[in-house]
This record gives structure tokens, C-alpha cells and sequence, in this order.
């Protein structure tokens, strides 16, 4: 499978590691950055049409092997090519859309601990609110034993970036004598996103109590928090 970074314009702010996601344009294997070759100008309607198409069959179709370059072509109202030149394979266009799926965590204004993990976790609801959103991620998470190099890759590029949000926000409360000199950095940042994430799984898309992060917040806060 192959290893090629790609990224979606839709990610900007996800993407650098204190912004908590995917960043840089959509890839078709040239760095990030580099002078795009002459030619004809690339369509950001299309773009947007294949991405979508292909969030479309994941949950429709309930997973990766639901998913074609073929079909994703016919429900874009693309030719392959078309495709072909932004992706170099079908799993690197799932990573996009993945990611395009994915809001930014907001960057850490250094508050305090508090104030940024309740922002943190705010988003991370509001991203889980869209039955859609969540067909797909519950699909790929699904089917990781089958498909384990996708699943490491959307690890890696798209989910790795924003625990490094927590993280930071972690860290800085310890240096700044806000959390406990003793934390496990790590641990603290399972109990919160494992909260927010079994709140999803086992309620579903739906509305959430406007308090609801910053209660997990809270609790978590009572036992990480400075005395």
C-alpha cells in the first residue's frame, strides 16, 4: 500500500501539529508546497465532488471494501483520470476524505488547562454530532484488523496530530505548576478521549448537553489538577 502523504485543503488548520490535524493541499504525490506543473488548472469543484463521494459510498457501503475508484468516478460525475491525477490510489483518496471529515481542534490560546481542554473536547463533540461523519469513521475503525496499513496511515496523518493538541495543552499545565508534576501525560489523554469517543459510539449522532465537555473536563480535572 502506499505510503504517498496526502492532504486536503479543507484541513489548514488541522493540520500543523498545534492546530490538531491534517494540513497542506491535496496530493498527488508532489511535496506539500511545491510549484504545481503547467497544465490545466485543477478543478476545486471536482475536488470537493470526489471527496464527498467517496465519505458517500463509506457509509452507505459500511467500509473500505464498499469503496471504488470506479464507483467513486460515477458518483463524483468524473472520469478516472480526473481521479487518478489527484490520488495515485484508492486508499490514499479514503485518507482525504477521512481527513476532510475531521474539524480542526482549536489552537490552545494558554488560558489555562481548563478553559483549552473544554474547547478541545467541545469540538471533538461537535465533529461526532453528524450521523454521516460518523458511518464512516465507526466503519474504517471497524474493519482496522482488515485493513491494518490504512488503519496505521489514518493514525499517523490524521488522528496522531490532534492528541498532540492535548498533549501540548498537558504539558504546559505541568510546567506551569496547573496540573500535577507527577502526570501521566498519556493516561490523562485516553481518559479524555476516551470519554468523548464511547459518548459517541454508544449514543450515536444527536444532540449533546451544551455542558457535557465541560463536565468531562471537570472530572478529569479533579484528579489531574494541581494541589
Amino acid at each position: 500500500m502506499s505510503q504517498t502523504r496526502e492532504r486536503l485543503p479543507a484541513q489548514v488548520a488541522a493540520g500543523s501539529p498545534g492546530a490538531g490535524g491534517s494540513e497542506g493541499s491535496m496530493s498527488s504525490g508532489r511535496p506539500a508546497g511545491a510549484a504545481r506543473p503547467p497544465g490545466r488548472p485543477r478543478s476545486e469543484r471536482a475536488d470537493k465532488a470526489i471527496v464527498e463521494a467517496t465519505v458517500d459510498l463509506l457509509a452507505e457501503e459500511g467500509g473500505v471494501a464498499g469503496v471504488s475508484i470506479e464507483a467513486v468516478a460515477a458518483r463524483a460525475g468524473v472520469g478516472k483520470t480526473t481521479i487518478y491525477r489527484r490520488w495515485p490510489n484508492k486508499e490514499a483518496l479514503i485518507i482525504d476524505a477521512l481527513a476532510a471529515l475531521k474539524e480542526p481542534f482549536p489552537a490552545p490560546v494558554g488560558a489555562s488547562v481548563r478553559e483549552d481542554l473544554i474547547a478541545i473536547a467541545q469540538a471533538f463533540v461537535s465533529n461526532k454530532t453528524d450521523k454521516k461523519r460518523l458511518d464512516c469513521y465507526w466503519s474504517i475503525m471497524g474493519g482496522a484488523e482488515r485493513y491494518p496499513e490504512l488503519m496505521a496511515r489514518f493514525t499517523r496523518e490524521v488522528i496522531e496530530p490532534r492528541r498532540d493538541v492535548i498533549r501540548t495543552v498537558l504539558r504546559r499545565g505541568v510546567t506551569a505548576g496547573e496540573l500535577r508534576p507527577d502526570l501521566d501525560v498519556e493516561t490523562a489523554l485516553w481518559l479524555i478521549m476516551g470519554a468523548l469517543a464511547q459518548r459517541a459510539r454508544a449514543f450515536g449522532a444527536g444532540p449533546v448537553p451544551d455542558d457535557f465537555a465541560a463536565r468531562v473536563v471537570d472530572a478529569l480535572m479533579t484528579g489531574i489538577a494541581a494541589r
